[in-house]
């Protein structure tokens, strides 16, 4: 299997507020790959999620973006207040679940992120669940939770995500993350059960593994995460059950281009199913400043 990348589909419109620069962390819903959810920055840096419907069509994909983010910043002093990045949602008995990254500025670190929900009735007006995180510090996740993936699979939640296992030092002497990606299981979507099961480890030099996108297909789970050494890639794992994963050595990976807007970092890989193909919406350099690309599965 392999990726064939089909151009940059869309670029931020940067019209000033809440989304004056960057599309980040793309992804839809199964019923609707067309309604693309994303985060934007505004002139502070704080990212907001929003929603566009277009084309996939890299020539003319037509977007209309919504004034108005659907999810916004949490009160001053919230795990949310600097950040409410969408990850991914889940429709599930008539409602609709929105699982997002809250973000906090730190002191002795640039940050602390946990991972939060939203709900809607309608699809269209979501409200927080909580003014707290859903998956918070614990003895699993003691230092940050991010990037969370759900899916409702035969009467059980699941959920993938990064969990951080350090701040180290880079050669600057400045704060690194480190962060791989976990596994937790609820039975409702709300309340959560991090096993403290690791689903993909660090490889090599790697010090960042960020927001898996897991596929059920008859045969297997499937994951797409992005792993960072020098720079972000999307790499791949498959797994009978959910819980053991292995790496794939290549196999159905991105790597970046040798020139242009993905050519420095390629990460925040969202796979999908439309019309009989499988697609992958991405971001590329500076984590999604220069916009959304699309690439298609040749099997």
């Amino acid at each position: 299997m392999d990726w064939r990348k089909l151009g940059l589909l869309l670029e931020p419109p940067a019209t000033g507020g809440w989304c004056s620069s960057h599309l980040m962390m793309p992804f839809a819903a199964p019923s609707d790959p067309l309604l693309i959810w994303f985060s934007a920055r505004d002139e502070r840096g704080r990212s907001q999620t929003g929603r566009v419907r277009l084309r996939l069509d890299p020539e003319d994909p037509r977007p209309d973006f919504e004034s108005e983010p659907v999810l916004e910043l949490g009160q001053r002093g919230a795990f949310d207040d600097a950040g409410a990045i969408g990850s991914c949602v889940v429709e599930h008995e008539g409602r609709t679940y929105l699982y997002y990254v809250g973000m906090s500025l730190g002191v002795s670190v640039p940050f602390y992120s946990f991972i939060g929900c939203a709900v809607s009735d309608d699809g269209d007006s979501f409200e927080k669940i909580s003014e707290a995180p859903i998956v918070g510090r614990s003895s699993v996740d003691p230092l940050l939770a991010a990037g969370p993936w759900v899916i409702a699979d035969e009467g059980t939640w699941r959920m993938w995500y990064s969990s951080g296992t350090s701040w180290d030092l880079d050669e600057s002497g400045d704060p690194l993350h480190r962060y791989h990606v976990k596994y937790a299981e609820s039975d409702d979507g709300i309340d959560w059960r991090p096993t403290g099961t690791v689903s993909v480890e660090y490889a090599g030099d790697e010090h960042a593994l960020a927001r898996p996108c897991v596929i059920r297909d008859p045969d297997r789970y499937r994951m797409w995460f992005s792993h960072r050494g020098d720079a972000y890639r999307i790499g791949y794992a498959e797994s009978g059950d959910g819980i053991r994963w292995r790496r794939g050595a290549g196999e159905a990976e991105l790597e970046r281009s040798e020139e242009g807007w993905d050519s420095e970092m390629i990460e925040y890989g969202f796979v999908f199913d439309h019309e009989g193909e499988r697609y992958m919406l991405y971001n590329g350099n500076e984590y999604g400043r220069t916009g959304i690309g699309l690439a298609v599965l040749d099997r």
